[in-house]
């Protein structure tokens, strides 16, 4: 499937790119493995319905910074990876306790907890594989991709998204601190939004002062992404969602509302929307992909 150019339609370049993503991560998984149900269990959540918002932001990075973004199409789809194993974790019983994910039955609701365990483990080791499978592409330079491996490792691992879910676990029923939740969500979810978005400008041989944009503008988008999803699991429909609403306040986790009310955290996603196509104003149009993702973070459902 050819990448098409930019046409202003941003659902169209969404679904477009989840397209490519989507097949690619078909075929890369398409030959059978032992045990069979090790990959059933992969695939049942990888393919569950994701929106691949996180490889598509490092395509759109990617293309922002001049890049071709078929020539990272495998980098990119590898994040979703790392996205997935995260989810099946997130959802075991010994973390959130979750029955349900993508208005599906969690992936150890299927398989069993050791299985799903075993599936988020694969994952996220395959992740790494892939990105480094990468070297063979000529039209990536290797010191990029190292830079790019290195950007993702350091993310996903404790010091961004794994460092946010432990004190999310430990913040549970805790008394409300601001600057902990602040360290809660920059980390846990927004860390890995960011990340995606500058290892696609890496991938592009981005200078530094195109590198601190792209940054500012994840840091921004990626705190917005998780006040919003916050802000849904209130008023969100549990068939939009594709997940139970209302987790949130039973398990008594720190969340933007339940510190500055429902108002208060609409205007702050608003403000970090804002922000983050301030942060890219000086980008060409080839840009406009990455603000139009932003402002269509205000308006999702799910």
């Amino acid at each position: 499937m050819p990448i098409l150019d930019w046409t202003g339609d941003i659902k169209a370049y969404l679904k477009e790119k989840k397209e490519l993503i989507d097949l690619f991560l078909k075929e890369y998984f398409s030959p059978n493995f032992i045990p069979p149900v090790l990959k059933d269990s992969i695939t049942y959540s990888l393919s569950a319905g994701g929106k691949r918002i996180r490889p598509i932001l490092c395509l759109a990075a990617h293309e922002a910074c001049d890049g071709d973004s078929e020539d990272i199409l495998a980098f990119a789809s590898s994040i979703e990876l790392i996205h997935t194993y995260s989810l099946i974790h997130d959802d075991l019983p010994a973390m959130d306790n979750d029955d349900l994910r993508r208005g599906k039955p969690t992936n150890h609701k299927v398989f069993g907890e050791g299985m799903a365990i075993l599936a988020g483990d694969g994952l996220l080791t395959e992740a790494f594989y892939m990105m480094a499978n990468s070297l063979s592409n000529r039209n990536i330079k290797n010191t990029a991709l190292i830079r790019a491996i290195k950007e993702l490792a350091f993310t996903a691992g404790i010091n961004g998204m794994v460092g946010g879910q432990a004190q999310d676990l430990l913040s549970e029923n805790a008394e409300p601190d601001k600057e902990t939740l602040s360290f809660i969500h920059r980390h846990k979810t927004g860390a890995l939004i960011s990340g995606s978005l500058r290892a696609g400008a890496i991938l592009a041989n981005c200078g530094k002062p195109s590198l601190n944009a792209i940054t500012r503008y994840g840091e921004n988008i990626g705190l917005a992404f998780q006040v919003i999803d916050d802000i849904l699991d209130i008023e969100g429909s549990t068939d939009e969602l594709g997940k139970t609403t209302g987790s949130d306040a039973r398990k008594k986790k720190m969340t933007y509302p339940s510190i500055y009310g429902l108002e208060s955290s609409r205007k702050k996603a608003e403000e970090l929307i804002a922000e983050a196509v301030f942060a890219i104003k000086d980008f060409s149009g080839k840009a406009e992909p990455l603000r139009e993702i932003a402002r269509y973070f205000l308006e999702r459902k799910s």
